[in-house]
């Protein structure tokens, strides 16, 4: 993983506890070798995006989606990611850990971390600039402004040959989205899965991601109905 401002300076291990009953997020809503803790993402060809952009930071339910569960991070921010998933997590010079959910075959990854620039556009506009790495084969996607309302952020999708520190698995199919979440401050969480399988799986581990997102020291809104 290669991180752009942000720069790792250890590991971790696992670390997530069950989620608290009644925490849930009234949210708001990433990155490997390509966009990492203080970077953006994405500079390329600029096709146009397969995945339709949807509205993050409203959960549309009192729970999460079948198959995903509430993850109460021991970085303290709570997130849904699929079940079954395992943790890991490394040290950032800025903000909190970086830290990554990865399915049982590691083909699938979702990683968040806190964003050193002042907004989601221009922690993207960094990444997208000459001076900032991109890893091998990065092809632009697309990338798309989510303001709406109360709710601010930016989404980048792209393809990479390779990403450091993660299997082979042909090309990568990466969305990455960057927000400003209820403590104000800037958060990514990107989806990292292979391209052959399809687009739309990236998709939605980022919207539920986002949207169940509540960062660390923050009062969610309650939601009994979750366990």
């Amino acid at each position: 993983m290669s991180l752009v401002l942000t720069l790792v300076v250890g590991d971790g291990g696992d670390g997530d506890k069950p989620a608290r009953a009644a925490a849930t997020v009234s949210p708001s809503s990433s990155s490997g070798s390509g966009a990492g803790p203080g970077s953006s993402t994405g500079s390329g060809s600029g096709g146009s995006s397969s995945a339709q952009p949807t509205e993050s930071g409203s959960p549309s339910a009192s729970a999460p989606p079948a198959g995903y569960g509430l993850r109460e991070d021991t970085e303290e921010f709570r997130i849904a990611v699929p079940e079954g998933w395992s943790r890991s997590a490394v040290k950032s010079q800025f903000g909190m850990a970086v830290v990554s959910y990865r399915s049982p075959d590691r083909e699938h990854r979702l990683q968040v971390y806190q964003v050193a620039e002042e907004s989601p556009e221009a922690s993207f506009e960094l990444y997208l600039s000459d001076g900032t790495p991109k890893p091998d084969g990065f092809q632009e996607l697309g990338l798309t402004r989510l303001d709406d309302g109360p709710f601010t952020g930016s989404r980048l999708e792209y393809l990479a040959d390779r990403i450091d520190g993660e299997p082979d698995v042909g090309t990568w199919h990466v969305i990455d989205e960057r927000f400003v979440a209820q403590d104000g401050r800037i958060y990514a969480v990107a989806s990292y899965g292979p391209d052959a399988d399809g687009r739309d799986d990236e998709l939605a581990q980022v919207t539920t991601a986002v949207d169940w997102f509540c960062p660390p020291d923050t009062q969610c809104d309650d939601d009994p109905a979750v366990d």
